[in-house]
C-alpha cells in the first residue's frame, strides 16, 4: 500500500464537489411525472356533474390485490348520482395494497375509472391510505351540479354512453364499442350426427 493511496482517495471525493448534482431538490422542487403515470385514481364525472361510476364491481374483481370494494345503490327518480339505474354508493380504493397495474382502469366499461399524475401517497398513518369516495371523486368543474339531480344532458342514456356526438349524429358509434341494441344471441350448435351420444360415443 503507497502512502499515496488515502491521498488519491481524497482527491476523487475534492473533485465532486465541484460536479453538477444529479439528485432531485425533493420535495422542495418535485419533478412533473410523465402523462401516463400510475398515481392516485379518481372517479370521473359526467359534464352536468352526475358520477360515471355505475357500482358494477368490475375494478374490484379485476384488481390482483384486493385493494378495491364497491359497494352498489340503486338510483331512483328523486334521487340520481348516476344516469345508470346503478350507482357506487360506497367506494374505496386500499393504497397499501394498490399496486398501480391500471388492471380496474381496464376492466371500467364506463370510463369511470382514470389514474392522475398525484404520486405523493406516502403517510404514517395506514387508515388515512384507505381513500373513500369522497376523496377519490373528481372536483366539480364549471358547469357541474352536485349530485344528486336528474340527468340534464337530455333523456337518452346513449349520450352519457357516447358524449355529445351521439346527439348530431345518433348513428355515431366510437371505435370499439358496443352498439345500442342488444346484439343477437349465438347461432345455435350444429345438430349432432344421428345415432351419436353427446360424448361422441354410438347409441
Amino acid at each position: 500500500m503507497s502512502f499515496l493511496d488515502p491521498v488519491k482517495g481524497f482527491g476523487v471525493t475534492f473533485a465532486t464537489m465541484f460536479k453538477k448534482v444529479v439528485t432531485d431538490d425533493y420535495p422542495r422542487k418535485p419533478e412533473q411525472p410523465a402523462a401516463r403515470w400510475h398515481g392516485r385514481h379518481q372517479l370521473n364525472r359526467h359534464p352536468d356533474g352526475l358520477e360515471k361510476c355505475v357500482g358494477c364491481e368490475l375494478c374490484a374483481w379485476a384488481c390482483p390485490a384486493d385493494a378495491i370494494f364497491v359497494e352498489g345503490g340503486d338510483n331512483t327518480d328523486d334521487e340520481r348520482y348516476s344516469p345508470g339505474e346503478r350507482y357506487g354508493k360506497d367506494y374505496q380504493i386500499n393504497y397499501l395494497r394498490c399496486i398501480g397495474c391500471g388492471l380496474c382502469i381496464e376492466a371500467c366499461p364506463t370510463r369511470a375509472l382514470s389514474m392522475t399524475n398525484e404520486y405523493e401517497l406516502a403517510d404514517d398513518d395506514r387508515q388515512r391510505l384507505i381513500y373513500t369516495k369522497d376523496m377519490l371523486l373528481a372536483p366539480l368543474e364549471p358547469g357541474m351540479e352536485q349530485p344528486p339531480h336528474p340527468m340534464r344532458l337530455g333523456d337518452a342514456e346513449d349520450y352519457y354512453a357516447f358524449g355529445p356526438q351521439f346527439l348530431a349524429d345518433p348513428t355515431f358509434r366510437p371505435q370499439g364499442s358496443h352498439p345500442a341494441t342488444i346484439p343477437a344471441g349465438p347461432e345455435p350448435l350444429p345438430q349432432q350426427a344421428s345415432g351419436a351420444n353427446s360424448d361422441g360415443g354410438m347409441r
